[in-house]
């Protein structure tokens, strides 16, 4: 059996074989100091940019993944897509297979795709999932991270990606729903679907750009941009591949990016732990001074983990 690539260095050059390898390896290694230091390389050295789409069922996250696929590719970038789906109650396994929805060419080694479970995450985002997204975001030049959708708990993303698209289409009321939920404070940009319907995807649009007016936007954080798009016809596929690059660059230039993702790492952490812990045991932790001294994220998360089943059996 073949092992995961042992270094970054293995990972980059081992192709998409050698980045199954390393995402098969989250689950047969989880809990090893080896794998933990593996993952953390490869999330303090990020060489891509990661883009979320969520929204809720129905809405063409599929449709519009396969787009970007194709205008990235175009562009001739390499692209990874970690395609969340539900869980099965009875295996913990993805109950979709996102894999099916989407046209990749398997000849194409600039793309891989990877459906992966929610587990039992609301937010949809399990812990393998997080460190399948800092593997490929240490490979890749773009991921694409499709969330399950499960309509108002989506924060998890915001907290795994570099930039958030939430998908909103014409006539389902969504945007109202969002903005009661809060969920408005989270995009970087919204993404109008199924613009080819005319004038309800104009009313969509009107829609959401009012409730994000209403929405409490921090003071330097400018109004997420609105674009509609068509996956079907390609209708507004380049101006959000613009809009998330404009993100991308202004967060670069700002610094925000950096501070991004060391909040990510650290919520990353605090996930972690309250799912296996409880929220009781995250209170007796101190994740900023665990994170302070690992080498990163993955192995604060082992440290904490072990520290905790100490105490636990000598209680």
């Amino acid at each position: 059996m073949k092992r995961r690539p042992q270094t970054l260095d293995d990972l980059r050059a081992g192709g998409k074989a050698g980045l199954a390898r390393a995402l098969s390896a989250v689950e047969t290694e989880d809990g090893t100091a080896e794998l933990a230091t593996f993952l953390d390389e490869a999330a303090l050295d990020p060489k891509g940019t990661v883009i979320g789409l969520t929204g809720p069922p129905g809405v063409g996250k599929s449709t519009l993944t396969n787009a970007l696929i194709a205008a990235f590719r175009g562009r001739g970038e390499t692209v990874g897509v970690i395609a969340v789906d539900p869980s099965s109650q009875l295996t913990g396994g993805a109950l979709l297979g996102d894999r099916t929805r989407l046209r990749t060419d398997p000849e194409d080694t600039g793309v891989f795709v990877r459906s992966m479970a929610a587990r039992d995450r609301l937010g949809g985002l399990s812990d393998h999932a997080v460190a399948g997204i800092a593997l490929m975001r240490a490979v890749m030049d773009r991921v694409i991270v499709e969330s399950v959708g499960i309509g108002q708990s989506e924060a998890d993303v915001a907290f795994a990606v570099d930039t958030v698209v939430l998908c909103i289409q014409p006539g389902s009321g969504d945007s109202l729903q969002f903005m009661k939920a809060g969920i408005m404070e989270l995009p970087d940009v919204v993404a109008v679907t199924k613009a080819d319907m005319g004038a309800p995807a104009r009313r969509a649009r009107a829609d959401v750009e009012g409730a994000l007016s209403l929405a409490r936007l921090s003071h330097d954080r400018p109004s997420p941009r609105v674009v509609m798009v068509s996956a079907s016809d390609g209708t507004g596929v380049d101006d959000l591949v613009a809009a998330c690059d404009a993100h991308s660059a202004v967060s670069l230039s700002a610094g925000k990016l950096d501070l991004r993702r060391r909040e990510q790492h650290l919520k990353w952490v605090e996930d972690a732990v309250r799912d296996r812990f409880g929220r009781r045991g995250l209170s007796v932790c101190d994740v900023a001074s665990a994170l302070a001294e690992s080498a990163g994220p993955f192995a604060a998360i082992l440290y904490l983990e072990r520290t905790l089943e100490e105490r636990m059996k000598g209680s």
